[in-house]
């Protein structure tokens, strides 16, 4: 008998380390795993200079889940910048300038953290709803976040590689105010310029549709 309770003992202590040890937080608000720019749909590559760069908006809950804050409900877009050097040397983006271009072609630039908590502040003085794209349904509007939610958020997500290193990926997060956009991604692109390469020639522009990702999306779908 002794030998028997001798044998359960490490099972009863794991399973009371189980039971009383708090649940594991499912989202631990970390960055998404870095994949090359050209596995995803919203995409442009220049060949000759050997860089692709990705736009990869989070416009869904279910998407936007890893984020501290809900942007979406208040009008702000993020959007994911990858940018993949499949050259031989590196490039930076230092004097880059990375603009939400609607389709009505005016240009949105990056907002910051004030800029999105004045956003945010304002919207829910007003206790309006923000119309978003696709599917996504009228949302209620939270409680009003806290400047450290949006701080961590950009501490840990916003896009930060000044340089962008030879056969590199680099990956990071945009946000956009879109809420006076009924529906911010058709027709609309990620423009950027001001890239250069190691010895400062300023790349080629890109211009990224956000068509593109939104008939992916839609072929998903059906």
């Amino acid at each position: 008998m002794a030998m028997r309770v001798s044998r359960l003992l490490p099972l009863i202590a794991l399973v009371a380390v189980l039971w009383f040890s708090p649940a594991v937080e499912a989202n631990d608000h970390a960055q998404p795993p870095i994949q090359s720019a050209t596995t995803f749909a919203a995409v442009e590559v220049h060949p000759d200079e050997k860089v692709a760069i990705a736009a990869e908006p989070y416009d869904t809950k279910e998407k936007e889940a890893l984020f501290r804050v809900d942007y979406l409900a208040h009008g702000v877009m993020p959007v994911r910048l990858i940018v993949t050097n499949n050259g031989d040397k590196p490039i930076s983006l230092r004097d880059a300038r990375i603009l939400f271009e609607t389709a009505g072609g005016d240009r949105i630039q990056t907002a910051e953290p004030e800029d999105v908590e004045r956003l945010m502040t304002r919207k829910e003085r007003q206790g309006g709803k923000i119309p978003m794209p696709g599917p996504i349904p009228a949302i209620k509007l939270k409680a009003k976040a806290s400047n450290k939610d949006i701080e961590d958020d950009f501490n840990t997500f916003e896009y930060g590689a000044l340089v962008v290193e030879a056969h590199t990926t680099r990956a990071g997060f945009l946000f956009y105010d879109v809420s006076q956009l009924d529906h911010p991604l058709k027709n609309a692109k990620l423009y950027l310029y001001k890239l250069r390469n190691s010895e400062g020639d300023e790349l080629f522009y890109f211009e990224i549709p956000f068509d593109k990702y939104l008939q992916s999306k839609s072929s998903q779908m059906n």
